[in-house]
């Protein structure tokens, strides 16, 4: 092969780029735009994608909203099970689980608010698999919080005739009313107050 034929063979590659760093910056932009208000030239702008190299990898701004849900879900999953992972009572895990959506409920993560609230507020209410796929998120959000309540129970941390089904709905509840309230610029202190407060509804 020629010099020229392999200058040409590389220039017709599809550009290789990191897909997670991509949905990162993607993610930024459905937090703070939403998913209807975010445009394919704003994506590839964050992303530094063309939006023909959107079209390829994803398909369609769709494709990269569910892409970048998955990514979100993951991240922050990973993140709650590595903070309470060392923590020994289940009361102990969770209020450190509030704790964390306290502390995502302020300031410029705040302000972005959550992907799963915005996802059952936007394009779950037009789309089957998105509606899914945030309906897997809410129930699993609600099983870590029944969980760790039930830890509670057998371990002596958490009083044993509290209703786990129920409390754990209303922190659910209360957890993402919290994501919800941080868009609107509340401080650090006034979202962990709240953390605190529903944790006495063990007691």
């Amino acid at each position: 092969m020629n010099q020229n034929a392999m200058r040409s063979g590389r220039l017709g590659r599809p550009r290789e780029f990191n897909i997670e760093e991509a949905l990162d910056a993607a993610l930024v932009v459905f937090s703070e735009r939403g998913y209807q208000a975010a445009s394919i030239s704003e994506l590839a702008e964050a992303m530094g994608l063309t939006a023909g190299s959107i079209y390829k990898a994803f398909g369609d701004k769709r494709g990269v909203f569910l892409a970048a849900f998955d990514r979100y879900w993951s991240v922050r999953h990973a993140m709650i099970l590595a903070r309470i992972a060392p923590l020994q009572t289940g009361r102990e895990k969770l209020f450190a689980l509030l704790q964390h959506y306290g502390e995502s409920a302020h300031g410029e993560i705040g302000r972005r608010g959550c992907m799963v609230v915005g996802g059952a507020n936007d394009l779950a209410l037009l789309d089957a698999e998105a509606a899914a796929r945030v309906a897997t998120a809410f129930d699993a959000n609600r099983q870590r919080i029944e969980d760790q309540i039930v830890r509670g129970q057998t371990d002596g941390s958490i009083r044993p005739d509290l209703d786990a089904d129920v409390t754990a709905s209303a922190l659910l509840c209360l957890t993402m009313g919290m994501r919800v309230v941080g868009k609107t610029g509340r401080t650090e202190a006034e979202m962990l107050a709240v953390a605190e407060a529903g944790m006495r509804l063990l007691d």
